[in-house]
């Protein structure tokens, strides 16, 4: 086994830390699999709360194996629905049985989304009507659709081509949501729908949502940790709603998923994130304050999928009435996310490629961290060009120890006081992601991370930036398949962990970085557009016409394309004879790759007088013979530099007897 099982209590503390960490660093890639608990007094409680709306019908835990349990629970099934009108609430029944199977949840994906969004800040209340198109990517007709949302929110109407459907709910426990709980509701529509298919569906929901920490609390988290990872919230001050894995403020099909059950729950997620890649997106905001409290524009931010929207208010004479403030978005496209929204009470604060919102008692620190911005912009120009595609945001978090997020070129985050040495780090990674907005996991994540070592290489050496590459390595090979044939792993077109968009892709260009030179690299990362990246192979076009116009179709098919696991590089002999030039000395290094792929590899022979490096091209499963002349008494040789990962060692060395003569 390549996970190690680790006691339950310790996988439960881990996997409250996972679940905080994952919102801006690889946590998903450092999972056990543990069988932590998964009831406890809260959890109850949420149950009685919600016997009143619904009835749980699935509960899901993990037993001493790590297995998942499903279990159907038992009791009365009262009216679900919560519906504003006496005719919806006819048409939602509690359901006694589950009406939707794991693989009709996994089938659904959702193509389209068209929002009316009603907020009323000062009630935490979210009132929703939207067209959403799913569609059926299994094999087989799905005769139930299930749509699910946070257990906060309640399902009203269910409408399919202007007709009124009637649907089942039911709660689901999953810790997608942070109340660790779904409402699902299930439709039959008159025809199955074929695989492929799509339709389009008229649904409305509303409840209210505030800061919830049932689901880490059920774990045993600390209070302060569990408050610091979930500040999901809908408040006067700060609205966040961060999405699936957080907050399920719009439609969802998923599989239920605990936290502690290995990577289940970040793999969920990213899977997600995946499946709503191309999605249409649409939406009409709508906030309503209490009368006389108009917002101040000026003061007051509003993102939707971490892109600044405009609000305007309207004003009335009539000082009873309530003041209303909009905000729309036409269509756009999501990239690998999760639909986001926040709004929030701050002042802004220009910088260099960067704009600051901040609470008042973090106006202080704004100053360094503009100062950080301003270090870290010379280094991105000269790599990613001189304009990025658009301004980071960083949104000041509501408390000092809230874990910081990140969507797009949107930072949300505490601006809490530190040094310029500090911050200039974060600012190299984040403003990444304001030049280079991919679709693509694995170019924008891989590019922010590469960059980010890129500026601890150019501050404190190359050393240590490998040995921060190294530090997650041990992540990605235990996720990693031994052989092609032992699973199909994550291609990095289409991974779903972070281990693999975030560290495997910052090793892909650290190796491409090698291949091409830093020239080539430079001008395919500037002349990347997202808006053209129709097909896995863009990249790979655009960087093989930079340069030397080199063919790296086997690197991308071995790395990017496909999962062929990690090289497993060795130097199996050494052998060392003079030359026939007076001082040199031929060296014929034996090497190997038992892993399945392809790697160019450094080799370096250092004698006492030079160091010669040549780069080798070892297929998976393969060996080869290089013979390298050099002036000197040979001494060391070694293979690969750390730029490679592997599935051991990602430096191998071997000391030459030596041949000098004997006195």
């Amino acid at each position: 086994m390549k996970a190690s099982v680790l006691p339950a209590a310790a996988s439960t503390m881990l996997a409250a830390l996972f679940l905080s960490a994952a919102l801006i660093d690889q946590a998903a890639a450092q999972t056990s699999t543990g069988a932590p608990p998964v009831s406890s007094d809260t959890i109850q409680q949420t149950e009685q709360n919600q016997a009143k709306k619904s009835k749980v019908i699935l509960e899901r835990s993990t037993d001493e194996n790590g297995q998942v349990v499903d279990q159907k629970a038992d009791g009365p099934a009262p009216n679900a629905s919560s519906g504003s009108s006496a005719t919806s609430q006819q048409s939602a029944k509690a359901s006694a049985q589950p009406t939707a199977a794991d693989t009709e949840r996994s089938a659904l994906t959702y193509t389209d989304f068209d929002f009316d969004l009603r907020l009323r800040p000062a009630e935490a209340h979210l009132a929703v009507r939207a067209l959403v198109t799913v569609r059926n990517d299994g094999k087989v007709p799905l005769v139930h659709l299930p749509l699910q949302l946070s257990s906060d929110l309640n399902w009203e109407l269910i409408r399919l081509n202007n007709r009124q459907m009637p649907f089942t709910t039911a709660v689901l426990n999953s810790d997608a949501d942070h109340t660790g709980q779904l409402h699902e509701a299930v439709i039959t529509p008159p025809a199955p729908l074929a695989p492929g298919a799509s339709l389009q569906l008229d649904v409305t929901y509303s409840g209210s949502i505030s800061q919830s920490t049932k689901r880490l609390l059920a774990i045993g988290t600390p209070d302060e940790v569990a408050e610091r990872s979930d500040w999901d919230r809908i408040s006067t001050d700060f609205t966040g709603l961060r999405g699936f894995g957080n907050v399920v403020w719009y439609p969802v099909s998923s599989v239920p998923v605990i936290l502690g059950d290995g990577a289940r729950l970040f793999d969920e997620i990213g899977d997600h994130k995946l499946r709503l890649t191309g999605a249409h997106f649409r939406m009409a905001l709508t906030v309503e304050y209490a009368a006389g409290l108009a917002p101040n524009v000026a003061q007051t931010i509003a993102l939707i999928n971490g892109r600044t929207v405009p609000l305007s208010t309207s004003s009335s004479t009539d000082t009873t009435l309530p003041a209303i403030a909009t905000a729309h978005v036409d269509d756009s496209v999501l990239g690998f996310e999760t639909p986001s929204l926040f709004l929030a009470n701050r002042t802004s604060h220009a910088a260099t490629n960067m704009t600051l919102w901040t609470r008042p008692e973090s106006d202080a620190n704004v100053g360094t961290w503009s100062a950080a911005a301003t270090e870290v912009t010379p280094f991105l120009q000269g790599w990613l060009g001189v304009k990025p595609r658009a301004q980071l945001v960083v949104l000041d978090l509501p408390e000092d120890g809230d874990i910081p997020y990140e969507t797009g070129s949107l930072l949300a985050t505490p601006v809490r006081a530190a040094t310029v040495d500090v911050l200039d780090g974060v600012m190299a990674h984040a403003l990444t992601h304001a030049w280079v907005m991919s679709p693509r996991s694995w170019l924008s994540e891989g590019v922010a991370h590469f960059m980010g070592t890129l500026w601890i290489e150019k501050q404190q050496g190359r050393d240590r930036a490998l040995a921060t590459l190294d530090n997650a390595r041990g992540a990605l090979t235990l996720a990693e398949p031994e052989s092609p044939g032992e699973s199909d792993g994550q291609p990095l077109v289409a991974c779903i962990s972070p281990v693999y968009y975030r560290t495997k892709a910052a090793y892909v260009f650290w190796m491409l970085r090698d291949l091409v030179g830093d020239a080539a690299l430079s001008a395919a990362l500037r002349a990347y557009d997202p808006a053209k990246d129709t097909t896995p192979d863009a990249f790979e076009k655009v960087i093989e016409q930079a340069g030397q116009r080199r063919n790296l179709a086997w690197f991308f098919n071995d790395w990017v394309y496909k999962d062929r696991g990690l090289p497993d590089l060795s130097i199996e002999s050494v052998y060392s004879t003079p030359a026939s030039a007076q001082g040199s000395y031929l060296v014929a290094v034996n090497l190997a790759n038992n892993g399945y792929a392809a790697v160019e590899a450094p080799v370096q022979v250092i004698s006492d007088l030079t160091t010669v490096t040549q780069r080798v091209l070892l297929a998976g499963r393969s060996k080869s013979v290089q013979r390298i002349l050099l002036q000197g008494i040979p001494k060391e040789v070694r293979l690969n530099d750390g730029t490679i990962p592997e599935t051991q060692a990602t430096i191998h060395s071997k000391l030459i007897e030596s041949l000098a003569p004997k006195p």
